[in-house]
């Protein structure tokens, strides 16, 4: 009886502590003085003191970024539920119209990049509803919450280095850096460090923004493709080299294969949805 209690209590007593470590796994109060360290840390990454004032000023800790990410359920819906949501009838017919706006510059992206207009579109299309829902949370300070929370910390600090990065190239300002409770970014939702690696600036305004321009987003994320390893003039249907490609995008199989359907759907004029 004796030990039988002590068991219970002792699952209880961690049942309260993962309870609290939810809420987030270092205390809020030490947020300012590890902030200190990243500065000096991205100093000695040789980032300018200007860009790493300009980006970390203000910057405070989230706690509502921590209940998202603690919040996160397991993806699972089939393929036929997602892409029958994702897929709609007004996102294909979005799509098309888009294809068809930005053909020009769709198609000189196909040239020097090798990925097709449909992949990029139908990626713009179930990341930000082309541009339209892009988030509003400040980024920096999202990165900096999940970077000082112990879950993520390694990955997200190169985020938040990247994002103070982003700042010094002079593509956004601290402000203009708003997305969604991640770090995501711009109208394909770039984290910062892939931001940082495959931004590029396409439209020649002498900055890569993938928030407001359609030509830069598209185009980075045809870099980004590219980056790992799409292969010009190959299929993306699952199966393909360029399928895996896709998971590089996103690791789902059911958001990969979604992709790929849109992709197939946009190429070949067809905006039935998936029932039909």
């Amino acid at each position: 009886m004796r030990k039988a209690l002590c068991i219970s209590l002792t699952a209880a007593l961690v049942c309260l502590a993962g309870q609290a470590s939810a809420a987030t796994c270092r205390d809020p109060a030490g947020f300012e003085k590890w902030l200190g360290d990243i500065r000096q840390e991205a100093v000695a990454e040789g980032i300018s003191a200007n860009a790493i004032r300009t980006a970390l000023s203000g910057v405070t800790f989230d706690p509502s970024v921590i209940g998202k990410d603690r919040g996160q359920g397991v993806f699972k819906q089939s393929f036929e539920q997602f892409a029958g949501r994702m897929v709609s009838p007004y996102r294909l017919r979005m799509g098309a119209t888009l294809l068809k706006k930005h053909a020009a510059t769709l198609a000189r992206i196909q040239q020097r990049f090798g990925v097709p207009g449909p992949v990029l579109v139908a990626i713009w299309g179930l990341e930000s509803d082309f541009g339209a829902v892009k988030g509003n949370m400040a980024t920096i300070r999202s990165v900096a919450t999940l970077a000082y929370d112990c879950r993520r910390s390694e990955m997200f600090e190169r985020h938040l280095l990247d994002a103070i990065r982003i700042v010094e190239r002079g593509d956004l300002t601290p402000a203009e850096m708003r997305g969604a409770w991640a770090g995501e970014l711009g109208q394909t939702q770039f984290m910062p460090s892939a931001y940082f690696k495959y931004a590029v600036d396409f439209d020649g305004d002498g900055r890569a923004d993938l928030l407001h321009s359609a030509a830069d987003a598209l185009a980075s994320t045809a870099n980004f493709l590219v980056g790992h390893g799409w292969v010009r003039g190959a299929d993306w249907s699952p199966g393909a080299p360029n399928f895996e490609v896709l998971r590089e995008w996103n690791k789902s199989q059911v958001y990969s294969r979604t992709v790929a359907y849109f992709a197939k759907k946009l190429a070949g004029g067809d905006t039935s949805d998936i029932s039909n």
